[in-house]
């Protein structure tokens, strides 16, 4: 199998940490190489994070360089534009709309842009938005916003619905497994 890079982004706090980790679950369970690193910045005060997940027949690192992800799954608009470069021509971005202002915007030193996924699109970018927030209140709980996002890029992926709801059974607390399954479906379901 031609190996596919993946990068996860998003704000601390966001869940990006267990979507990695359900994706390196269904890739694995099919005994492929995966490798997967967590650049987590400055995470736990709102910060970036990122995920860079490769996988292939072999893989022998787990860094996207720049022009070479498959796919961009964004957990908030501004990551998406902050990290769109490390995205292929022929790649795929999927985003969620919601925006997290940063700390310049929250301190009033600077504005949230404007328009982000037209001026992404505009670059001739193939992208994807969906209203994950809504959609994870939607299955229950609002911070589902991450298996919401992964439903939606399992459209794109050769792993059936049966593999992915091993990866929430096996990762996902069983408290929280409803509603990550719903959550997940939701995302699987939206039009793409």
């Amino acid at each position: 199998m031609e190996t596919k890079s993946i990068m996860i982004v998003g704000v601390g706090g966001q869940g990006t940490l267990l979507a990695s980790r359900l994706l390196g679950y269904v890739i694995t369970s099919r005994g492929l190489d995966v490798k997967v690193s967590e650049v987590h910045g400055m995470s736990q005060r709102g910060g970036s994070v990122v995920t860079y997940v490769k996988f292939g027949d072999k893989v022998y690192s787990p860094v996207v360089e720049e022009g070479e992800a498959d796919f961009l799954l964004s957990f908030e608009l501004l990551e998406s534009a902050r990290w769109i470069s490390y995205l292929k021509p022929t790649g795929k971005l999927i985003s969620n709309t919601q925006q997290i202002d940063p700390m310049p915007v929250i301190s009033g030193a600077a504005q949230y842009p404007a328009e982000i996924a037209e001026k992404i699109a505009a670059l001739g970018c193939d992208i994807l938005t969906a209203d994950a927030l809504s959609l994870s209140e939607e299955a229950g709980n609002s911070k589902a916003v991450n298996v919401v996002l992964m439903g939606i890029l399992s459209n794109f992926l050769d792993f059936s619905a049966e593999e992915w709801d091993a990866a929430i059974d096996a990762c996902v607390p069983e408290k929280f497994r409803e509603v990550n399954h719903k959550a997940f479906r939701l995302g699987r379901s939206y039009r793409v």
